[in-house]
């Protein structure tokens, strides 16, 4: 509900001003931010994992995390989730027709304006719901939301704007080149993380799915 509240309230008075709409975004993260840190304070909060979770799975002589493999295969349902609606439902050819060319589907009875809410709440929930399965990995502590961002630009520009498959493959990439890079050179997990799109991004400007627009 907080999502739609924000795009109808405030958003939506800003639409065509880009750069108005991330200043103000940046603005209601900081206010949120500081209010967290108000009312829980300052202190890491480590959460843990459910039990039915806990342990480990034994493969080729290697132990991998029962919880690290379960977010991985509900990241991959909520992908295919994604594609499902986006793809082969008529509220997924509502919102493509919108964002393709709102006016035009606005004249054939489109309720574009209403459905833009209804995708900035989605949005706003799976954040929700990521920041919940991340959080027995990463513990929760002031200034996650800004280490996640940085994380959350790199996989839209790489994967290419308005493309879902583009963000899941490019999710998975930023996802093993960050991690690696933290553990084998932890001085220059930043520059690893950042050269692998500025390379793509010199080769596709678009995004390795990135789709051209007329």
């Amino acid at each position: 509900m907080g999502g739609g509240l924000v795009e109808r309230f405030i958003l939506r008075r800003l639409a065509g001003d880009s750069l108005s709409q991330v200043l103000a975004t940046l603005g209601i993260a900081f206010f949120i931010a500081d209010g967290c840190l108000w009312l829980w304070g300052g202190d890491p909060r480590p959460v843990t994992s459910p039990a039915m979770l806990s342990g480990g799975l034994q493969a080729m002589g290697v132990t991998f995390p029962l919880y690290r493999l379960s977010v991985v295969v509900i990241s991959i349902l909520i992908g295919l989730a994604l594609w499902l609606l986006l793809g082969k439902t008529r509220l997924g050819v509502m919102i493509r027709a919108s964002v393709d060319d709102r006016q035009m589907a606005q004249g054939i009875g489109v309720p574009a304006t209403r459905l833009f809410t209804i995708v900035f709440c989605l949005g706003a929930a799976l954040a929700g719901i990521g920041g919940v399965i991340a959080s027995p990995i990463l513990s929760v502590y002031p200034g996650m939301d800004a280490d996640m961002l940085p994380l959350a630009l790199v996989v839209v520009i790489l994967g290419g704007l308005g493309s879902l498959v583009g963000a899941f493959v490019a999710s998975f990439l930023i996802g093993l080149i960050y991690t690696f890079g933290q553990v084998l050179f932890p001085d220059l997990s930043y520059i690893i993380l950042f050269l692998p799109m500025v390379i793509i991004l010199a080769v596709r400007p678009r995004g390795l799915f990135g789709r051209i627009t007329a």
